[in-house]
């Protein structure tokens, strides 16, 4: 194979509708992670920090000095583990949310308008227009079936 083979190869790859979708995905995906990430942090922790007290969760630490003093002390930040469950939790509402949303504005823009109907002597389908049974030959006007 030679380079100039492999660089049109690529180029295909690179250009086919599914790698530009998820290239365009991803970046939106991280800027709505900023987003979501600003969202909590600035919008959402200070009001659940004032309710509870002024507790800053980001500060929350355990120290654990091991060995001698001139050793660096081991932190567990704990509060910051507790931003990160909250942000979740949060991200996990908003995409519930959007997921929910965009499901009953499909199913809204795909419901069809009905193109059969119920033969009211035999309840087989029949096109909406049909004025004799195709199962039955019953005849009937177009209100008679349902």
């Amino acid at each position: 194979m030679s380079l100039v083979s492999v660089l049109k190869e690529f180029k295909e790859f690179a250009m086919r509708g599914s790698v530009v979708d998820l290239a365009i995905g991803l970046i939106i995906g991280a800027e709505f992670s900023r987003i979501v990430d600003s969202f909590v942090t600035d919008i959402m922790m200070p009001p659940i920090g004032y309710l509870i007290g002024g507790v800053d969760f980001s500060n929350l630490a355990w120290t654990l000095t091991i060995g001698s003093a001139d050793s660096a002390p081991v932190k567990i930040n704990y509060g910051l583990f507790i931003n990160h469950v909250i942000n979740f939790l949060i991200i996990a509402v908003v995409v519930f949310a959007v997921v929910k949303g965009m499901n009953t504005l499909r199913k809204a823009q795909t419901k069809e308008r009905a193109t059969t109907k119920k033969c009211p002597d035999c309840q087989m389908d029949i096109p909406l227009d049909a004025k004799k049974c195709g199962h039955c030959w019953s005849e009937f006007n177009r209100k008679s079936a349902v």
